[in-house]
């Protein structure tokens, strides 16, 4: 009984960071699925947003306009790993291992330090509500607004031209010249979006938490792919609309299999190597299930 009371004592507590954690998810899709640009600069745009904010808040500024700034630079950090392959002809993974890598030394200058305290600092949460750092059911009902109102609003600009003409470019990079697509432009937006939301993610985490961390960001990038994998698996990515809830989905549940794993007393040390096992038998089993099929369909002919 006690592994029932603990796992249901973290549910909601879970649900709240996955709601946080869904900017990242929706950062990771985009480059991934929409524009077919295997990026890593999550990696470094995470904490990026979380430093930002942090450092512009510890230095007196506005949560609000901390906050904005935070998103600008993540935004700028995904524009430059667009550019870097673009410009220089650099493979899209490597180009954000370069840019994420240099993120680290960038955050250590704008923190100062490794880690920094905001727990007697002003934030976005205490202007709209005081009770929301410590009631985990006001953090759900103000994220899950924050996480529906993003989703409409990616919704609508995917419906514009401007959104048609980013999934053309994942689609078919070669056919969207010919209509008058600039591939430059509509790769460098569609990283400058995502890599903006997902230092949005990095910039309410820290101020929720109380403190910045130059690290936040390590292993960001498997759970995202993760909780993607578990969204698209549930739900599909076959339209829009199910493109933009599996990775919402996809958090929530990912964050529940954690409350599961620490509650029947995994370390969260492991949690990184379950999550890669987790993946890796995700994405394998349909290429395995494939083979065995074909294999049977020959031996019957």
């Amino acid at each position: 009984m006690s592994f029932v009371s603990s796992y249901i004592n973290l549910v909601p507590v879970t649900f709240a960071q996955s709601l946080i954690y869904s900017f990242l998810v929706l950062g990771i899709m985009i480059p991934f699925r929409l524009i077919s640009f295997p990026d890593l600069t999550s990696e470094g745009a995470f904490p990026l947003g979380g430093c930002v904010c942090a450092a512009l808040i510890l230095a007196g500024y506005n949560p609000i306009l901390a906050t904005l700034v935070a998103v600008a630079a993540g935004g700028l950090a995904g524009a430059s790993t667009a550019i870097i392959h673009l410009r220089f002809g650099i493979n899209s993974l490597l180009a954000g291992i370069l840019v994420f890598t240099g993120l680290y030394s960038i955050n250590l200058r704008i923190l100062g330090k490794s880690n920094a305290a905001l727990f007697n600092a002003d934030n976005i949460f205490n202007m709209i509500h005081p009770g929301i750092v410590t009631t985990v059911w006001m953090q759900i009902l103000v994220f899950g607004v924050l996480v529906v109102a993003l989703l409409l609003a990616l919704r609508w600009f995917l419906t514009t031209q401007a959104g048609a003409a980013l999934r053309v470019v994942g689609v078919n990079p070669d056919l969207a010249p010919s209509l008058g697509i600039n591939l430059w432009t509509y790769t460098i937006v569609g990283l400058a979006l995502a890599n903006a939301m997902t230092a949005l993610g990095g910039a309410l985490i820290v101020q929720l938490q109380g403190y910045a961390d130059v690290g936040m960001g390590l292993g960001v990038l498997i759970n995202g792919l993760a909780s993607l994998v578990i969204g698209e698996t549930i739900v599909g990515r076959h339209t829009v609309t199910r493109q933009l809830l599996a990775p919402v989905l996809g958090a929530a549940v990912y964050y529940q299999l954690v409350s599961l794993g620490l509650s029947i007393g995994l370390q969260p040390s492991d949690l990184k190597l379950a999550t890669a096992i987790f993946v890796l038998v995700t994405l394998a089993l349909p290429s395995a299930t494939g083979k065995r099929f074909q294999t049977r369909e020959k031996m019957r002919a």
